[in-house]
């Protein structure tokens, strides 16, 4: 199952899920479902997220067996 850590980076970044949204061209409730872990992101979004957090898709997501 793929995790993240959107949520995490996000709130110390201080940033709502909505500014997250509008700086990544994203709908808020693409980003609620992301952080709750139903939604797959495609690797253009991804990668656009990462890079507002000036950091690497793998530190943002991550498989996990549970």
């Amino acid at each position: 199952m793929l995790r993240t850590k959107v949520k995490e980076y996000r709130e110390r970044a201080g940033l709502k899920q909505s500014e997250l949204a509008a700086l990544v061209g994203a709908r808020r409730e693409t980003i609620v479902h992301l952080e709750n872990g139903r939604y797959n992101p495609s690797l253009k979004l991804a990668m656009d997220i990462a890079k507002v957090f000036h950091t690497t898709v793998e530190e943002l997501f991550f498989f996990s067996e549970d």
